[in-house]
């Protein structure tokens, strides 16, 4: 082809082939039949258990998928990391309104999730780190049992479960929180603290923005203040890069949530482009799209999917979604499902006629092939970083970095280097692009297309594997999928 910036994409990244080892994954099923016993219902506990879900989860899950003794692991793993007379605070995500008293949906701090499994708002946990066989003491601080709010808001986790079933050494209400910081944190010379919400690099932690949730209402101001000034700066640790460390590296049963993670968005993606037509408005394709995520079984959206028609796909993060689709254009969908507490992140472009025009289909190709190279190379044996895979994109008409990690948040990179080699049970993005503006420099049959294909990868000692498979990529596939050629159909 003569385009001229599509010869500078494909300079670097032409000529190999995906090696992608067969992997088996299957969408997860209930885990038995849903007991018809009304003694399940209503539930004693805060969040889904077996013995309230037994349709969610396995016997020995403490979450959908995830079993207890691998929060036991993370937190041994990362209580060994830190200097003896070390303690850990964590602080579980404090409830958002939208308006007055309408909340959002509740979503735990992931950091407080990977090391408890534990779901409910006003809670935190302390590690204490020892010389016992455990390797640390663990306190559990929740709401606990409150039949007046619970008649409003539901069941809560009562002090005997958070033991038994979270195995906390100690279970005690949030309110002795302050109190209990104040005594220990004189104790050890390395605090530990997280914040949710402040996991940027530009929010830096302080002792303020830490109990700052706690503050009132919850805490009578002068208490707060106390447990501020213990806080000492010198002694003060930021936890949140430990435990990025090990998030950074998806265990099996992590693998195979973010596999069927992928698996829900995929082909609710395929789905939608079979729903997809002429006429019909942004808007109602994410919804379609939403729609079939949630009957599959995702608990949300892992972000605002962009729904880009036309010229509106030169716009990196369009998720306005309010105009319609034209007769002749390309649809940009960049979407992908929450399952389980792991997000998805999958970007498909095809067309809204059901075919690709010529110079769609050249320039989707350009795309395509990068992304397959660039995809082969994200194994550990290549000994290359993000920041290597990205370096030689060509630079005007793809203005995004390539790739970026992906587990419990949508994007893990916050404490991650770039420039960090690869190392296999990393799960990356990959996802090249480009964008032609309407300018005389590039040929007129390119103007405003843009085209970005993205795919959730596992990265493997000497194989990847792309998770999101079940997306359609290859052109035959996308205009198979967009006419009904694939047996879909878009429900």
């Amino acid at each position: 082809m003569s385009f001229r910036g599509c010869r500078v994409l494909q300079r670097h990244v032409t000529g190999a082939a995906i090696h992608n080892r067969p992997t088996r994954y299957f969408l997860r099923s209930f885990a038995t039949e849903a007991s018809a016993d009304s003694e399940l219902k209503p539930s004693n506990y805060g969040q889904p258990l077996f013995q309230s879900h037994p349709h969610l989860l396995r016997p020995h899950e403490l979450t959908p998928g995830i079993p207890v003794e691998e929060y036991e692991r993370r937190r041994r793993q990362l209580m060994d990391s830190l200097p003896d007379d070390s303690v850990v605070v964590s602080v579980a995500a404090p409830i958002k309104y939208m308006s007055g008293n309408i909340f959002y949906k509740f979503r735990q701090a992931s950091d407080f999730w990977y090391l408890t499994g534990f779901e409910e708002p006003d809670a935190a946990v302390i590690l204490e780190k020892t010389s016992t066989s455990r390797g640390y003491r663990m306190t559990l601080f929740s709401s606990g049992k409150d039949s007046a709010k619970e008649k409003w808001e539901g069941a809560r986790t009562g002090f005997g479960d958070a033991l038994s079933i979270f195995k906390a050494d100690d279970a005690r209400s949030i309110q002795s929180l302050p109190s209990q910081l104040k005594s220990l944190t004189s104790l050890y010379s390395n605090i530990y603290i997280d914040v949710p919400n402040s996991s940027s690099k530009r929010s830096p932690r302080s002792a303020k923005s830490l109990l700052r949730y706690l503050s009132p209402p919850i805490h009578p101001r002068s208490e707060y203040e106390t447990v501020v000034e213990s806080l000492s700066a010198s002694r003060r640790r930021d936890l949140a890069p430990h435990i990025a460390k090990l998030r950074a590296i998806k265990s099996e049963r992590e693998q195979q949530v973010m596999r069927t993670a992928a698996d829900i968005s995929g082909r609710s993606l395929a789905k939608t482009m079979r729903f997809t037509r002429p006429g019909i408005s942004e808007s109602a394709i994410a919804a379609h799209f939403e729609y079939l995520c949630c009957l599959a079984g995702s608990q949300r959206l892992a972000y605002v999917p962009v729904v880009a028609s036309g010229p509106n796909a030169l716009i990196i993060h369009y998720t306005s979604n309010n105009q319609v689709v034209q007769n002749g254009e390309i649809i940009l969908m960049d979407a992908g499902c929450e399952y389980n507490g792991y997000a998805s992140d999958i970007t498909r472009t095809y067309p809204a006629s059901g075919s690709f025009s010529g110079p769609q289909k050249d320039l989707y190709m350009a795309v395509l092939n990068a992304q397959k190279t660039l995809i082969s190379l994200c194994t550990e044996s290549t000994e290359l970083s993000l920041h290597q895979l990205h370096r030689d994109l060509e630079r005007v008409l793809y203005p995004h970095f390539l790739s970026h990690p992906i587990g419990i948040d949508l994007h893990e990179s916050a404490h991650l280097a770039r420039s960090d080699t690869l190392k296999a049970g990393m799960v990356i993005t990959v996802e090249p692009g480009i964008y032609v503006p309407p300018v005389p420099q590039f040929p007129r049959a390119f103007h405003n297309l843009g085209i970005r294909i993205e795919d959730v990868v596992l990265v493997g000692k000497d194989h990847p594997v792309i998770l999101s498979v079940a997306a359609p990529k290859e052109i035959a596939d996308i205009e198979g999928a967009c006419q009904g050629q694939l047996g879909l159909e878009p429900l």
